[in-house]
């Protein structure tokens, strides 16, 4: 678990400090807020733009290991630290000050994390299989929709984005070294994912602050896999400790949301 835990809280840090700079870079070049072909275009061929790339990239690598060692719930908790890491690197970056408040809630994330950390128990297995293949690319299809279709509206943007690297950290429990057409389908899902929730999220941070937006991302990023783990996936929880993950869970998601309640214009 411990190695779990540590690749978890890594790519963490990882998320929260490329979020700030992605939300700079984002809102200097009017090009990164079109259509999705516009936005990749653009951002190969920006260096900021690809070293934040490289950062999530990294991230992601750490987030698969945790999600391995780690049930789903206790993975994507932990990745919720990023919010209060977005916050804290935004208010001395780009001058988007925290209150008491908050920084009470960045405490809230940090307690529920711990608490589920006590409460987890193993991972599920691998879940390979063709359900597991049409969901996740019916995923990225419904992501594209909303980009079209919620341009205007940030939070939706950062729900959305959110539901798109949700299901990437569920297509990755869904790949297995024993190669299938249904592996390698899942497999092609994660990065698809990762790219339009990545654009998603760009397209929110043209339109509020830093914190709302991620805020929303975390929400969802954290309860559906959490959700899709215990329910579908086998993940387990330390016996006579459901009060636990109840309560880690609130407490993270919390924290989260009260760090994000506000949308403002950036």
């Amino acid at each position: 678990m411990l190695t779990g835990l540590a690749a978890a809280l890594a790519a963490a840090a990882l998320f929260g400090v490329a979020a700030v700079l992605q939300a700079h870079r984002v809102r200097l070049l009017p090009q990164l807020q079109g259509g999705l072909g516009r936005f990749l275009v653009a951002g190969a061929r920006d260096p900021v733009v690809l070293a934040v790339v490289a950062a999530y990239l990294g991230g992601f690598l750490l987030h698969a290991v945790a999600i391995v060692y780690l049930p789903l719930y206790l993975a994507q908790a932990a990745i919720s630290l990023s919010m209060p890491i977005t916050a804290i690197t935004a208010s001395r970056l780009l001058h988007e000050p925290l209150g008491w408040s908050r920084w009470l809630a960045v405490a809230a994330v940090t307690l529920g994390i711990v608490v589920l950390a006590v409460s987890s128990g193993d991972p599920g297995e691998p879940a390979a299989g063709t359900g597991l293949a049409l969901a996740v690319w019916l995923l990225v299809a419904a992501c594209v929709a909303a980009g079209v279709t919620l341009r205007r509206h940030p939070l939706w943007l950062g729900v959305a984005s959110g539901t798109g690297y949700a299901g990437s950290a569920i297509a990755v429990r869904g790949i297995e070294l024993r190669l299938s057409p249904a592996v390698l389908v899942t497999a092609l899902a994660v990065p698809a994912l990762g790219a339009v929730a990545f654009w998603l999220y760009s397209l929110a941070l043209a339109s509020t602050t830093v914190t709302p937006a991620t805020a929303a991302l975390i929400v969802m990023q954290t309860f559906v896999p959490a959700l899709v783990g215990l329910a579908l996936l086998g993940d387990g929880v330390r016996p006579g400790w459901w009060g636990g993950v109840a309560a880690g869970t609130a407490l993270a998601v919390a924290g989260a949301v009260r760090l994000g309640d506000r949308a403002a214009p950036p």
